[in-house]
């Protein structure tokens, strides 16, 4: 009679509680360039242990911040994973963003699945976002060889992604002031953001807040490779009015120094409206694989107005340190846009 009862008291408990209660979960945030400058030593004394990084969106569009905190996520320990804002509004336009967050992606090496945030459908039918949709999920497993999350909100879960989408692949579901989110025609998620007004040590203003489950966790953390199809990664920018080489550098994901030298630039603080500058948008993170790279440091994106004697002043760590671990030849010039390893020990 006992045993009945017992068994009658954790049947009624599954019931109230979904599985995914039970098992582990992993505090989480995700970010983009709105959070701006990030201190993830912070971040990780804070508890908190996956970050997911906006890393593109569109066709061209990079985000600032991304190689950034990918760097100094990786170096403070932090599972990271990433994710694309997906803009399509065709099955090509799907294609071709795949390929290119592929491309911004190669190099890295994520511990979580690779997300799809599409959430702005102008004038598409349901049909057509979960046709666009397919197409975007599948180009990235094949691009890049890694397992795939679908990011949506409770709404679109339940009313714009069909069930075939959620019988192909997991969710990360949004939903905020709610203790258990609906997952729509999901059973169960392996992501829940449950608010985007979180405060976190080391970020200034709101971030997002997550759980996670150990489902959420890639099989492999290999490098992604360069797709073989986006040999030509040089593109052309014209300058238009207000435009400095720093601005150009974050839009597309490069340094000041990369473009200068692309493009013959002797002063990078002189360029013209009207002017074509070649941009080499290869995505390169082989900074963070540096002998030199020592195990407590930060990548410090250096700003308008900088200075190596502010920068040293700032993090209290001797100019001649920076100077020699990232082999600049004159002091006196550095160019915003540009990142520095700067070694905290």
């Amino acid at each position: 009679m006992k045993k009945i009862f017992y068994f009658s008291v954790i049947l009624c408990l599954l019931m109230l509680f979904p599985v995914s209660c039970f098992a582990t979960t992993y505090r989480g945030i995700d970010v983009s360039d709105w959070q701006g400058y990030i201190n993830y030593s912070q971040v990780k004394n804070a508890g908190i242990e996956i970050v997911y990084i906006k890393a593109s969106q569109g066709n061209s569009i990079v985000d600032s911040h991304f190689r950034t905190n990918y760097e100094n996520a990786k170096a403070n320990g932090l599972k990271v994973g990433l994710y694309h804002f997906l803009t399509a509004t065709s099955v090509q336009e799907a294609n071709e963003q795949a390929t290119y967050f592929a491309s911004v992606i190669s190099g890295t090496s994520p511990d979580c699945k690779l997300a799809m945030d599409f959430e702005i459908f102008e004038d598409l039918n349901t049909a057509e976002i979960n046709e666009i949709s397919f197409a975007f999920l599948r180009k990235v497993q094949e691009l890049t060889g890694k397992e795939v999350v679908v990011y949506s909100d409770a709404s679109n879960a339940s009313n714009t992604f069909n069930q075939e989408l959620a019988n192909s692949y997991p969710l990360w579901v949004a939903q905020y002031e709610v203790n258990t989110p609906d997952t729509g025609n999901w059973n169960s998620y392996e992501g829940f953001q449950y608010s985007d007004m979180g405060t976190i040590p080391g970020i200034r203003g709101f971030t997002d807040l997550d759980t996670f489950t150990e489902s959420i966790f890639l099989s492999t953390s290999d490098t992604i490779s360069t797709p073989e199809n986006t040999t030509n990664t040089v593109t052309t920018y014209t300058v238009q009015n207000g435009n400095t080489l720093s601005q150009i550098a974050a839009q597309y994901g490069t340094t000041v120094r990369e473009i200068a030298g692309l493009n013959g630039i002797s002063n990078p603080n002189l360029i013209y409206v009207g002017e074509v500058l070649k941009i080499d948008t290869t995505n390169e993170l082989s900074i963070i694989n540096s002998d030199k790279y020592e195990t407590n440091h930060i990548v410090y994106t250096i700003q308008p107005g900088d200075t190596l004697t502010s920068i040293s002043e700032k993090y209290d760590v001797p100019i001649r340190c920076i100077v020699e671990l990232n082999d600049i030849t004159n002091p006196n010039l550095i160019y915003a846009g540009e990142r520095l390893r700067i070694d905290l020990n």
